[in-house]
């Protein structure tokens, strides 16, 4: 039996419902990490070993998901991505430091897992518009980050989780059983497909690929710092102001979600190339005024300004990366989301790291300026690569 059109808009409403709940299982951690803080005393290198277990898991989720990938098992990956997240936040409200370092792994495996294979399969189903149903897509995450912070202010407590937790590993899971009941039967690949597959492997072999990766490495370094310590980085500068609805996470994710829903009209003006330099020069300016703060308004300006520059460069990198090596490449893409789960616990942990030792977290977010200057190198760099591999590609067709 064919297909239906209602289970096709179920499966795809279902798909990006996941996609908004990792959104906030995504950034939980540094919205709770205050709270973990004064639960089991600790400092700021101490708080940011909690960001590589995560890390870690999601290396391993990202692993195990290429792996399904290539034997066309996208779909239960994303479904056993969300029971792992529904696990892992449960383990948070445990009063146990072991406890809460296993969900953490666990809920990065399970991000591991979901965040590649729906990307891929709203990808492999709307090639033709890559990096506007991309930016739809990763709108739905945005929102799940904006309501990550708002959500943990209404439902935990200065030392408990646990109803934080529950609700959330409630959703995941109701979310996890409609997409395993829903959508096209799985299959395995396609002999043709295969051999692309195969061929693909070449992708790697060309500089432009790592590039693209290493790009990705910083980019995602750069969100998740944001997204891991500037909730605490807002307590230490204006406590007061921080509890405002409206507090500098809220208006980073706002301005985030708001520049990926409007990403499809400024698409129809600028290409990949140009999106991504603007958007990484309304990066700088952003992460500038974030150093320079000194309360919570010039913070929130800055954090606004640079949620909505970092808002579409994950989603057009991901699609440049697509139509420079063809939309089956995104099965053979495991490095590219390797160097982004690598970037985002290395980042993570060097700003708390640099923060303990210098007495400042301020100086830790002098990192964030950094990676802003060298990706605007980096893409320059990608630009003059991706016309020396297109040249290639025609010459080889002649």
């Amino acid at each position: 039996m064919a297909f239906r059109n209602e289970s096709n808009w179920l499966y795809l409403g279902t798909l990006h419902a996941i996609f908004f709940l990792s959104g906030i299982a995504t950034v939980l951690i540094g919205q709770v990490l205050p709270i973990l803080a004064h639960r089991f005393a600790l400092n700021d290198l101490e708080s940011g070993n909690f960001f590589p277990a995560q890390f870690a898991g999601s290396l391993t989720g990202t692993l195990v998901c290429g792996q399904l990938g290539r034997s066309g098992l996208l779909r239960p990956a994303a479904v056993g991505g969300a029971a792992l997240m529904a696990a892992g936040v449960l383990l948070l409200a445990v009063d146990t430091e072991a406890a809460v370092i296993a969900g953490f792994f666990l809920n990065g495996v399970g991000i591991g897992l979901t965040l590649p294979s729906i990307n891929i399969l709203i990808l492999e189903s709307n090639s033709g518009r890559a990096a506007a149903s991309l930016s739809f897509l990763n709108f739905f995450w945005g929102l799940g980050a904006i309501v990550a912070k708002p959500f943990v202010d209404a439902t935990a407590t200065v030392t408990d989780t646990s109803t934080t937790g529950m609700i959330l590993a409630v959703a995941l899971a109701a979310s996890g059983l409609i997409l395993h009941a829903t959508g096209p039967p799985n299959k395995q690949p396609s002999l043709d497909l295969a051999r692309k597959n195969k061929s693909a492997d070449s992708i790697w072999k060309r500089p432009v690929a790592w590039a693209i990766a290493g790009f990705n490495f910083i980019h995602i370094g750069f969100e998740s710092g944001m997204g891991g310590w500037l909730t605490t980085y807002s307590e230490r500068l204006d406590a007061a102001g921080n509890r405002l609805l409206f507090s500098p996470t809220v208006w980073f994710f706002l301005l985030f979600v708001f520049g990926r829903a409007v990403a499809p009209v400024i698409f129809r003006y600028l290409d990949e190339d140009r999106m991504l330099f603007a958007n990484l020069l309304i990066v700088m300016l952003g992460v500038t005024l974030i150093i320079l703060a000194n309360d919570n308004l010039m913070l929130s300006a800055g954090a606004a300004i640079s949620g909505f520059g970092t808002s579409t460069i994950f989603p057009t990198n991901i699609a440049r990366f697509s139509r420079i090596f063809g939309p089956n490449s995104m099965r053979r893409a495991t490095p590219l989301f390797i160097c982004g789960t690598l970037g985002a616990a290395s980042h993570t942990w060097m700003i708390g790291f640099v923060s303990d030792k210098s007495g400042s977290l301020r100086f830790g977010m002098f990192l964030l300026a950094a990676a802003a200057s060298f990706l605007m190198l980096l893409q320059a760099l990608i630009v003059s690569l991706s016309k020396k591999n297109v040249l290639k590609v025609q010459r080889t067709q002649i």
